[in-house]
């Protein structure tokens, strides 16, 4: 490669709308676009299916311990439960930007909703087998909607990216902390158990397909960069490790922070509504962020603020014990998974010039980053069990935090994965 993995400088021009002929297919992009009509029931569209790509998952962490004593499932393969749609999003993510060049971004989010929807009422069946088979069927049908919501942004805002961006991720962390804060309450306040728990979040999936159903259109054939130029780019990998390694602390957070609040005193059930203030506190960031990366040629000073409340809050939380300050040393980690997630999914729009290349840099991203992320849980688990304290997988998320701020300040500088001549490959229109 021409250039280092983890440079800081360099500049080159501000990506352009998408709107150049090849941007969708050889058709141009007014031909493709949403009538005004349309429009509104696109957002709605949107915003469901954003508010349906978290609670499934975080809403199990909560009521591991009675899914494991209703399931029969061994204490010490419950971390599967969790794991298994991280690994699904690392196989699936790469196949999406495939389905929507076969079928269309509308039907393929439909297609992802109907196997979330099958998962649903799969994993509430009340056996191991079938929670394990349905929280995989769902991190299969998540990973189609996160990959491909970037790309769909793009080609139907293209001039409102960091607004739409900012919105929809900010919807799907609301209800990533809703999922965890209202699913104890609802399998034991409301007499549901943790399998009507889990199984209300069927409501919403069903209202995203309906969305999508009357969305329906022609799809033109995509064009852009092959799928092996972008594994040769390194701007590219520095935008996968980004994501990789911020969703690996986002997702050790939600796995791992209610047990530590738990072993300092706290109740489970406050553990988990802590847990959704996290989420809830980091939502201004979270629709700030993609607005702000947008209005900039290069994006470094919004990565050391990403870095710098990872570090502080898990700083926090290994040198204090008090409840007040483990509570601030939360939030802190909120602000920061808040923020980092939507730069990482604004990147995708801010480093590439057509909406496919986008949806090809989403697939590559968050198929690695995923599976990077699953180890996390993992990692931190065995630790926490080998040593009995949270010294050690503090320590650890804290060199996560640096190195998630290495790879994005490589990707936070102005170059395009479009241009990256030395390293990609284009595709002629078809």
């Amino acid at each position: 490669m021409s250039e280092t993995l983890f440079p800081v400088g360099g500049e080159t021009r501000l990506s352009t709308p998408d709107s150049d002929p090849t941007a969708s297919g050889g058709q141009s992009v007014t031909s493709t676009s949403r009538t005004s009509q349309t429009r509104p029931l696109l957002i709605i569209a949107i915003i469901l299916t954003a508010a349906n790509l978290r609670p499934t998952i975080t809403g199990v962490g909560p009521l591991i311990a009675a899914i494991a004593h209703g399931t029969g499932l061994p204490i010490a393969l419950s971390g599967m439960v969790t794991t298994l749609p991280l690994v699904a999003f690392g196989l699936i993510s790469p196949i999406a930007p495939k389905i929507a060049q076969r079928v269309g971004i509308e039907r393929s989010l439909l297609f992802g909703l109907a196997i979330m929807a099958l998962g649903t009422l799969l994993r509430s069946q009340g056996s191991a087998a079938a929670l394990l088979c349905g929280m995989a069927l769902l991190g299969s049908g998540v990973a189609i909607a996160n990959v491909l919501l970037p790309s769909l942004v793009k080609r139907d805002f293209p001039t409102q990216i960091g607004v739409m961006t900012g919105t929809y991720v900010t919807v799907m962390n609301v209800f990533a902390g809703l999922g965890s804060g209202l699913s104890v309450p609802l399998a034991h306040v409301a007499h549901w158990g943790w399998r009507g728990s889990l199984l209300i979040w069927l409501v919403l999936i069903l209202l995203g397909l309906a969305a999508w159903a009357f969305l329906l259109t022609p799809h033109a054939r995509s064009s852009g960069l092959t799928e092996r130029g972008f594994w040769r780019s390194s701007i590219a990998w520095q935008i996968t490790l980004f994501m990789g390694f911020q969703s690996l602390l986002f997702y050790v957070s939600i796995a791992w922070l209610p047990t530590l609040l738990h072993d300092r005193g706290l109740s489970l059930a406050l553990s988990g509504w802590l847990v959704f203030l996290m989420q809830m506190v980091s939502l201004p960031a979270t629709f700030v962020m993609p607005i702000w990366a947008t209005r900039r040629r290069t994006q470094h000073h919004l990565v050391l603020a990403v870095a710098a409340s990872f570090v502080l809050g898990y700083m926090g939380l290994l040198l204090t014990r008090g409840e007040v300050w483990s509570i601030i040393s939360l939030m802190l980690v909120g602000l920061g998974a808040g923020a980092s997630i939507s730069l990482a999914l604004a990147f995708f729009s801010l480093r590439t010039h057509h909406h496919q290349n986008a949806g090809q840099i989403s697939g590559m991203a968050q198929s690695v980053g995923y599976l990077l992320a699953a180890v996390g849980p993992i990692t931190v688990g065995y630790l926490y069990a080998a040593t009995g304290t949270w010294s050690d997988p503090l320590l650890l998320l804290v060199v996560v935090s640096i190195l998630m701020t290495l790879a994005g300040l490589g990707a936070a500088r102005d170059v395009f994965i479009d241009d990256d001549s030395q390293n990609v490959e284009m595709k002629s229109p078809s």
